[in-house]
């Protein structure tokens, strides 16, 4: 009874200490890269085409460099530990983030950026530790608390990054996000507890075995794929989102400001909702949640489309980051579920490939619709993500059901 009990305690004093590592990194990102563009424009005299490029490759190549390293770092954490890739990616992004802040010119932020992505990862790792560690009965209760961590740091760092870069630079963001990680660093080192196993060194050679004792193959292959379009959808509007609410207050007022308000927006949705929808897929299922949050989030991306104020962009935005409460935690769940302890890592680290690729084609995507046509377009494109989602989903479980 006294080991079960320890037991308990301990994934809950994980969550806890996680809860605030991610909350560092969900900050640390979302205070500087709203920001990114408009970074961007104060490195050098650029048209708005190399604007939204330079911008498109400064948010890509991050995930880019990220994806090609993902499932290298998911077969250390299988082999080292989980907590050691949580300390790696916590004293990485410390170091790339503040060198960030110090770029002289646009292609030393892009290198750094590139960097960043191969030691990046905290929070997917957060969830793999847990995914392993929690109880079973309470995995979307976990996952659902580690997501408010994120979101509430994605809510918090636009709104003091706008304050701060509003008043000091956009520097300065950069150096914060560096100071946050620092902290996530000793968090995890001082109150992160792991009883690691190594899995074996021959069962971990060959990518095939990943996945041979994984239920279910065609749903974990589903759940990449929707990972990857999440990913593409909700990043997609990041690097155009500062200068498509500069172009609704037609060049007025802080803009910063603003921009970290509207970009903050959908962790509040998310931050109050991510729980219940966690306890709600405990008791029913993700298949209903992931598929209503797919929906909903397809309607109200359409909806941007015809924005014409910060007001009613706003409203939008909200509602976009309750929807994302039904889906990446639920896409984690799915996972989790249908996947052995000792491959959760790798697992998991493919799947971060999947949302580094969304992330990578999202932001590349919108650099060539609002390159080439204008910024409301890009909310077409991404709802015809969105759609492309929803039917991969939607087929995945119509072939559980054959």
């Amino acid at each position: 009874m006294l080991k079960r009990k320890k037991k308990k305690e301990h994934w809950k004093q994980n969550v806890a200490a996680l809860w605030i590592g991610n909350f560092a990194t969900g900050a640390g990102t979302s205070m500087s890269l709203p920001f990114l563009p408009l970074f961007i424009t104060n490195l050098g005299n650029f048209s708005h085409k190399e604007i939204t490029l330079y911008t498109g490759i400064a948010f890509s190549i991050t995930f880019l460099s990220q994806a090609i390293i993902s499932p290298i770092w998911g077969k250390l954490a299988d082999r080292t530990g989980r907590k050691t890739m949580l300390l790696r990616a916590a004293i990485g992004m410390t170091i790339t983030a503040t060198l960030s802040g110090l770029s002289p010119n646009i292609w030393v932020l892009i290198i750094l950026r590139l960097i960043h992505g191969f030691f990046s990862g905290y929070i997917n790792n957060a969830y793999a530790l847990v995914a392993s560690d929690a109880p079973q009965e309470h995995n979307g209760e976990a996952m659902g608390k580690l997501t408010t961590g994120a979101v509430s740091g994605q809510l918090t760092g636009p709104v003091f990054g706008g304050i701060i870069a509003g008043t000091f630079g956009y520097r300065i963001p950069f150096f914060f996000f560096g100071i946050l990680m620092a902290i996530a660093t000793i968090i995890t080192y001082l109150c992160v507890q792991e009883n690691f196993t190594a899995s074996k060194v021959e069962k971990i050679e060959k990518i095939g075995n990943v996945f041979s004792d994984v239920k279910n193959i065609h749903i974990i292959w589903a759940m990449f794929l929707s990972s990857m379009l999440i990913q593409a959808a909700t990043n997609s509007i990041n690097p155009i989102i500062s200068l498509f609410v500069q172009q609704l207050m037609n060049h007025k007022g802080n803009v910063a400001l603003i921009s970290g308000i509207i970009v903050a927006l959908p962790g509040l949705g998310t931050l109050l909702t991510a729980s219940h929808f966690g306890h709600l897929g405990d008791r029913i299922g993700p298949k209903k949640i992931l598929l209503a949050g797919l929906l909903i989030s397809g309607i109200l991306f359409f909806q941007m489309y015809f924005v014409k104020t910060t007001a009613t962009l706003a409203i939008l935005r909200f509602l976009i980051g309750v929807a994302d409460a039904a889906l990446i935690p639920m896409t984690q769940i799915v996972m989790s579920l249908n996947t052995p302890s000792d491959s959760i890592s790798r697992v998991f680290s493919y799947n971060q490939s999947f949302q580094a690729i969304g992330s990578v084609v999202g932001p590349m995507m919108t650099a060539l619709v609002a390159g080439f046509f204008s910024y409301p377009d890009v909310f077409l494109m991404t709802t015809s993500l969105v759609i492309v989602n929803l039917a991969v989903v939607w087929w995945s479980y119509a072939q559980d059901a054959t």
